[in-house]
């Protein structure tokens, strides 16, 4: 069986399906400052009604986005004092696996869904889960709304009897959780160079055919099963592939 969500053709959809709260948004943009090294630990951010009017938020709105950074480590709230900035170490985010930032650091990641599929796996995939079938997800990738990449995922049909694009999120690994109860809790990335498909869009800066970045990347389940493969093109002249090892801050 093959069913099929294609807006490849549609070029009116916006970025923003999907989009992940605002809150958690500004959280997240933040929190990758924050691994890049821009902003330093002990750092005082602004105060927040300045912050809140810099990102075009109200304040509670704000609030919940310190409330969320400080809940996952990167931010000490001091009474009467101010929001300070923590680098801890395994403090994680939504998009702490997503490894492309801007040339300067950081960067907000956001997708376009561009096509949606349950299909046998192709022969020329390698080896991972149980099932023949596999979900593939093909998506352009953006960071500060800049287009950088174009990805394919492709997860086990085996995870899921059946999944509904339209509850597709920007996140698929916060998708993977709440909607299949599926956790990614450990990957492997192999970095390369290759051609750019020749299903690109024309949103991507670059022609089919052009010798670009690339990752493939295995993810494992919350099993120890290896559930996922994805393969990842990028412009190089927009985003460099980053891992970081020890403590956050330090690039390899």
């Amino acid at each position: 069986m093959v069913y099929q969500f294609d807006m490849m053709s549609d070029q009116s959809i916006p970025v923003e399906q999907g989009a992940l709260p605002v809150y958690i948004q500004i959280a997240e943009l933040v929190a990758r400052q924050i691994e890049a090294g821009l902003l330093a630990e002990g750092q005082r951010l602004p105060p927040e009604r300045e912050m809140a009017r810099q990102h075009g938020v109200a304040v509670g709105t704000l609030r919940k986005s310190l409330a969320r950074l400080t809940a996952l480590g990167h931010l000490e709230r001091r009474q009467g004092s101010g929001n300070y900035i923590r680098r801890a170490d395994g403090a994680a985010s939504l998009y702490s696996l997503f490894r492309l930032e801007r040339p300067d650091g950081g960067g907000l990641p956001s997708a376009r869904l561009l096509s949606f599929d349950r299909m046998c796996k192709p022969a020329d995939l390698p080896a991972f889960g149980t099932d023949e079938n596999g979900y593939r997800f093909r998506r352009l990738r953006f960071l500060d709304n800049i287009p950088v990449a174009i990805e394919e995922i492709w997860l086990d049909g085996a995870a899921a009897s059946d999944i509904d694009p339209a509850r597709v999120s920007q996140s698929l690994y916060q998708f993977y959780r709440e909607e299949l109860g599926l956790w990614i809790t450990r990957t492997e990335d192999r970095v390369a160079v290759a051609p750019l498909p020749d299903w690109t869009v024309d949103q991507f800066p670059l022609p089919a055919g052009s010798t670009v970045g690339y990752v493939e990347r295995y993810g494992w389940s919350q099993h120890d099963r290896r559930v996922e493969y994805s393969r990842n093109w990028f412009d190089p002249t927009t985003a460099r592939f980053i891992a970081r090892q020890g403590r956050t801050g330090t690039v390899t």
